[in-house]
C-alpha cells in the first residue's frame, strides 16, 4: 500500500515501471511525489478497490501502461502583450478545438476525448515571439508530419496560434523543447 497525502492506493508493479511518464504532482510539507494520472485512475478503479478490500494487492495490473496523450498549444507572445487576454485565450481555444475536430477519428484523439479521460485532458501552452516564429514552427511541424492547426484570425488574416492534435508526449516533445511556457 502506498500512501499519498490522505489517499491510499494499492502498491502495484505498474508503479515501478520505468516507462511511465510522471505528470501529476502532489505536494505536502515540501515533499513532492509524481504519479502518472493513468496509474491514479487505475488505483481508484473498482478493480483496485476490490483488490484492496479483498487483499489481492497488485492484481489486475498486467496490462500495458500507455503513455500520456497531450495537446500542445502555442500562442504568440506579441499578441499576449497587446490584445485583451480574453481574445488571446479565445484564439488558443479555436485552434485546440479545430485540431481535435480535424483529427477526431485518429486513435490518439479518440483516447484523449474518451469518457475516461474527459476530466484529465492534458494541454501544454507555450509561446513564441511573433508572427515569423509561429509560421516557422507551423512549417517545421508540417515538414515533419505533425498534425496541427495554424489558426488564422479572420478577417484580419493574422496567424495567432498553433494547436497540435493530441499526441503521445514522446512523439512531439522534441519540437517544443526550446519554447517557453506561456505566462
Amino acid at each position: 500500500m502506498v500512501s499519498i497525502l490522505p489517499v491510499r492506493f494499492p502498491l502495484c508493479p505498474c508503479f515501478a515501471r520505468a516507462n511511465v511518464r510522471s505528470s501529476f504532482l502532489l505536494s505536502r510539507a515540501g515533499a513532492r511525489v509524481r504519479v502518472s494520472r493513468l496509474l491514479l485512475a487505475r488505483a481508484m478503479s473498482a478493480d483496485s478497490t476490490a483488490a484492496v478490500e479483498g487483499g489481492r494487492e497488485g492484481e489486475g495490473c498486467g496490462e500495458e501502461v500507455k503513455e500520456e496523450v497531450v495537446q500542445y498549444v502555442v500562442l504568440r507572445r506579441d499578441l499576449v502583450d497587446t490584445w485583451p487576454m480574453g481574445s488571446v485565450v479565445a484564439q488558443g481555444c479555436h485552434a485546440a478545438v479545430a485540431a481535435v475536430w480535424a483529427h477526431r477519428d485518429h486513435p490518439d484523439t479518440v483516447a484523449y476525448c474518451s469518457d475516461a479521460n474527459l476530466d484529465s485532458m492534458h494541454k501544454v501552452t507555450l509561446e513564441v515571439k511573433g508572427e515569423a516564429q509561429i509560421r516557422n514552427l507551423s512549417e517545421k511541424l508540417k515538414v515533419n508530419g505533425i498534425d496541427h492547426k495554424l489558426w488564422i484570425e479572420q478577417p484580419e488574416n493574422i496567424p495567432t496560434c498553433i494547436a497540435t492534435r493530441p499526441y503521445p508526449r514522446s512523439q512531439v516533445v522534441s519540437f517544443f523543447k526550446k519554447l517557453k511556457l506561456c505566462k
